[in-house]
């Protein structure tokens, strides 16, 4: 257990550092003049674009400038945003409690929503309910975030008016105004993951249910309930488990359009910003985070396979 904890934290220092170097060398591929960006209506002026230049180290070679930028990182400064004029860790410490509980909240709905459908749809397999959540499971796959985003607001908001349309509110202010502002983005995100995790659960438990040990329990006479949950779902949930872990990445990275449509200032819309801005260091602040969250996210996951299948502990 020691050992295998020792050996995926050993890889995270290495797989950071690759990170680091392809986000600040692909910065220097990127088209167009931050220094222009950041002069505006003096970037006609040639000694005031070469000062900026100065100032930001763009006029050094890049193997300079990413050294430089990798002490600081090694020193908890990710930098200044040229736009803002702000820390990037302070950016970042805004706004990741935004995306974090929005990733959460849609999480949530996912596995709800995802997970029991997948069992069900498998242990009654070919029958209506089969049918039924395979209906769910295409329609999830196929409507576009944006679009349900949109017909959501316009029928529970301005229809019924049991939401606010957009916004957001935090938790420590109001807890349960912060909620009404996330719960329809959070069933957004959560609907098309919660479409995937059933059709892996359903293969899964497909698999699982056809197997000797399944087999074995039905014919010691235990319950049906207990065959499907302590056998077939216990082995069925670690392909689950690493595509959830995988799938809760990817909305901690930023849901672009979703927080676009519904107005919350999370990682999507600062990194947008960012872009368009030419805002190297916020972008590459963004990224590291996001590596280190993916990294730690498949740490825990491996944790995960240890609690649900004791058998890999020795391994």
């Amino acid at each position: 257990m020691h050992g295998f904890l020792g050996s995926r934290l050993a890889q995270i220092i290495p797989t950071l550092l690759l990170v680091s170097v392809i986000v600040f060398g692909l910065q220097s591929l990127m088209p167009g003049d931050p220094a222009m960006v950041i002069a505006g209506e003096s970037a006609g002026d040639t000694a005031v674009v070469a000062q900026i230049r100065h100032q930001l180290m763009l006029d050094k070679p890049v193997p300079v400038q990413y050294l430089h930028w990798l002490d600081n990182i090694l020193h908890g400064n990710l930098g200044y945003s040229w736009r803002l004029q702000e820390p990037v860790l302070q950016l970042v410490e805004q706004k990741l409690p935004v995306t974090a509980q929005l990733s959460v909240m849609a999480f949530f709905f996912a596995v709800v929503i995802g997970v029991p459908m997948g069992v069900i749809s498998a242990v009654k397999r070919n029958s209506a309910w089969d049918w039924l959540a395979n209906a769910v499971g295409l329609f999830g796959l196929s409507i576009p975030t944006f679009w349900l985003g949109i017909v959501l607001i316009l029928l529970v908001s301005v229809q019924l008016g049991w939401l606010p349309p957009s916004g957001y509110v935090p938790l420590t202010r109001n807890w349960v105004q912060s909620l009404a502002t996330t719960i329809m983005p959070a069933f957004v995100l959560g609907n098309a993951i919660a479409a995937i995790l059933m059709r892996h659960t359903r293969s899964a438990m497909l698999v699982a249910l056809s197997q000797d040990y399944v087999r074995t329990a039905r014919a010691k006479g235990l319950r049906e309930y207990v065959v499907i949950v302590r056998h077939a779902l216990r082995n069925a949930l670690i392909p689950v488990v690493t595509l959830g872990g995988l799938q809760l990445g990817a909305l901690l990275s930023g849901a672009v359009l979703t927080e676009q449509v519904f107005s919350v200032p999370g990682f999507g819309k600062m990194v947008v910003d960012a872009v368009y801005n030419r805002d190297y260091p916020v972008i590459q602040g963004v990224v590291l985070v996001t590596a280190l969250l993916y990294v730690l996210l498949n740490l825990i996951t491996d944790l995960l396979y240890l609690a649900i299948n004791p058998r890999l502990r020795g391994a």
